[in-house]
């Protein structure tokens, strides 16, 4: 069983670098310690290194934002209403959001990224599997996701009392129309699209008669096919 005062001295580990980030702090190990009242080996102990501290306050930020849909419920509304509630976050937060998103390495995703990729994979793989998606649900995520935070940066920068909020519902259902075969109905190819997806779903997780090797290669063809044919889709829309 934990010890009290270790699960306090974590909790002041967590709020001081929270309000440390949400000031635009550069978030230096000897501002934390002093903050929180601990010392370093308590750190250390919690998180392994600062950046696992730093880690920590991004999954905490990302879980203020989580979508509250229920299971079941219309994808399209779900990752509306998920776009939404990441906007909203950024703007109440704008100095913790741009530290979550702006300070990143390259080559190493922010701690915040996969987490979210996987909350919108568990709407978007049944989408997909259901032929409601013209790409493959793990490019639709990313997609979506890069345009969400593209656009909550792109909001933070400009002045409150002149910020757009029409570029981020504009922006967002033009990602949906690229994404959602019901949102921009009408295309042949974007149903054929959206019907090679959903084979590509079954086959990578059906209990077919298939090996390791021909399920890739299936995979593999159905995902060539679905992105000619939202290629298609896309040129003959010009």
């Amino acid at each position: 069983m934990s010890d009290p005062k270790d699960l306090s001295s974590k909790d002041r580990l967590l709020v001081a670098a929270t309000d440390l980030m949400s000031a635009g702090s550069d978030l230096s190990t000897r501002e934390v310690l002093a903050a929180a009242d601990v010392t370093a080996p308590t750190l250390y102990f919690h998180f392994g290194s600062k950046q696992g501290l730093v880690d920590a306050v991004a999954q905490h930020g990302f879980a203020q934002y989580v979508p509250t849909s229920a299971p079941g419920s219309d994808p399209l509304d779900a990752i509306r209403e998920g776009w939404d509630q990441h906007v909203q976050f950024g703007l109440d937060h704008p100095r913790f959001y741009a530290r979550l998103y702006g300070n990143i390495e390259p080559g190493v995703p922010c701690a915040v990224t996969g987490p979210a990729l996987d909350m919108m994979l568990l709407i978007l793989e049944p989408a997909a599997a259901q032929g409601h998606l013209s790409v493959d649900a793990r490019m639709a995520a990313t997609r979506i996701l890069a345009a969400n935070v593209g656009v909550t940066l792109s909001l933070i920068g400009q002045p409150e009392d002149e910020r757009d909020l029409d570029l981020s519902r504009a922006v967002r259902e033009a990602v949906l129309g690229a994404t959602f075969v019901e949102h921009a109905p009408g295309s042949d190819e974007r149903h054929a699209a959206a019907r090679a997806v959903a084979l590509a779903a079954d086959v990578r997780s059906g209990d077919l008669p298939l090996s390791e090797g021909e399920k890739a290669m299936m995979g593999e063809l159905l995902d060539r096919i679905a992105a000619s044919r939202t290629s298609a889709a896309s040129s003959s829309a010009r």
